[in-house]
């Protein structure tokens, strides 16, 4: 009975570790990074030269 009480302790405490492991990664990917707003490409002015 030991061995089946061991065996079922360890099958929960491993669904607790990946289901706190599945909540870290989606919080992880839900983290927004900081981003500054500058733009890549900027014009001096709206007229094309020609």
């Amino acid at each position: 009975m030991s061995r089946f009480l061991a065996a079922a302790l360890t099958v929960v405490a491993a669904a607790a570790l990946a289901v706190g492991a599945a909540f870290a990664v989606v919080a992880l990917l839900n983290a927004t990074p900081d981003q500054p707003n500058v733009p890549l490409i900027s014009y001096e002015s709206a007229t094309p030269r020609r």
